[in-house]
């Protein structure tokens, strides 16, 4: 037998991306499945970023570019957080990846060793707790309630934290839930990160999509002494629906930038050439198309909160952001599906609403709370209003 790795052996695939295939499957085979498990908006790309792709590739930009990538993106990047944020970077703190999740990744590997921990708070995005593991460090998951915003005990982080704690992952607007950090959250997290010296990774991937349409604060924000200790993670992925482009980028300090480098050179290489300029084009841009795409998602938040309150015992705090729900459907565990199977977690309840509802949602389980299912709403009003129609009739009929 071919030998495989016990790194290989232990990962599990992302249980986001496995839902959504699955009813993308059974959608392909004439099943009217409501796809509700999706990481990305149901917008397409504006005409001009796919235009400046096109003209990009026909003036030959199809080439090799630099590993940390175009100077002319890095450039616009930092132009953009100054005028979102008030941050001054060069763009030689400034690495380009493919997709967000590369930059965390490379971060991780750079930051991580052997047995060092890092501080993830639950729920988190299902990617990180791997991205640790696969960097041989080991995730340390502090719990939150969603009594308390899911915004974790500040008490509690600080009790996780050993000699081997190296940093913390913050996500904010937040997947899965779709709220936001308190400034006084933060400002704690902040008072502890440097009481013990910790790195910071912010992903901030979904900051374009806040319902209240203010500017986002990061931790840095709140405390900008943290310069030296903080890694800012985000991309063109959600706010220009550009998912499929991959392009993220991660900044921080030179030193930090300049490791990632030569990491993503010995794998990866850069992002591809020509969907780099479409996103410097989308960020230079106007943006009344992504101001308009937030401003459908807040209309979507609402009306799917209005509609998810006629089902009985479902919990959930309306989002302030992203493009998810994150509902509390435990007071149906214990309950018995018509076909007499006993639905007993997150996991099978997502299964009885896909087969009985027909409408994909992702188990809570995979953002590491099993009372919860995540429930995206990029989707149009139409098909939300018919998913929850369908969720209800079949909970209707659990014994």
């Amino acid at each position: 037998m071919v030998k495989i790795s016990q790194r290989a052996q232990r990962l599990k695939p992302s249980a986001t991306l496995a839902v959504d295939a699955k009813a993308k499957a059974l959608k392909a085979q004439g099943i009217d499945i409501i796809n509700l498990s999706a990481g990305e908006p149901d917008f397409d790309t504006p005409s001009y970023i796919k235009e400046a792709c096109k003209k990009a590739i026909d003036e030959g930009l199809t080439k090799y570019v630099p590993t940390p990538g175009l100077l002319s993106l890095r450039t616009a990047i930092c132009e953009k957080l100054k005028e979102d944020y008030g941050f001054e970077y060069t763009p030689e703190e400034v690495i380009v990846t493919t997709g967000a999740k590369q930059a965390i990744f490379n971060a991780l590997l750079v930051l991580v060793d052997k047995g060092d921990e890092v501080i993830v708070l639950s729920p988190y995005w299902v990617s990180y707790p791997p991205m640790i593991e696969i960097a041989e460090g080991i995730p340390k998951i502090i719990p939150s309630s969603m009594e308390n915003h899911f915004e974790p005990s500040i008490e509690e982080i600080e009790k996780a934290i050993s000699p081997n704690t190296v940093g913390i992952i913050l996500n904010s607007p937040s997947n899965p839930t779709g709220l936001i950090y308190s400034e006084k959250f933060l400002k704690n997290v902040a008072e502890i990160v440097k009481k013990y010296d910790l790195w910071v990774i912010t992903d901030d991937i979904y900051d374009k999509l806040r319902f209240d349409f203010k500017p986002n604060k990061n931790i840095l924000s709140i405390d900008p002494s943290l310069k030296d200790r903080v890694l800012i993670v985000n991309g063109v992925s959600k706010t220009y629906a550009m998912t499929g482009w991959r392009i993220g980028w991660l900044i921080g300090p030179k030193e930090i930038i300049k490791k990632c480098a030569n990491l993503q050179g010995q794998s990866t290489s850069h992002a591809t050439a020509f969907a780099q300029k479409a996103a410097e084009i989308a960020l230079k841009s106007p943006q009344e198309e992504a101001n308009k795409m937030c401003k459908t998602f807040a209309e979507r938040a609402k009306f799917l909160s209005e509609k998810l309150k006629t089902i009985p015992n479902i919990e959930f705090i309306p989002p302030e952001g992203t493009f998810y729900l994150f509902a509390k459907v435990s007071s149906y565990y214990g309950k018995k599906t018509p076909q007499g199977k006993i639905i007993s977690d997150s996991i099978s309840f997502a299964e009885y609403i896909l087969d009985e509802a027909k409408v994909a949602l992702v188990p809570g389980m995979a953002f590491g709370n099993d009372e919860f299912v995540r429930i995206s709403f990029a989707n149009s009003l139409e098909n939300l209003e018919k998913a929850i129609e369908r969720i209800k009739e079949a909970l209707e009929k659990l014994a």
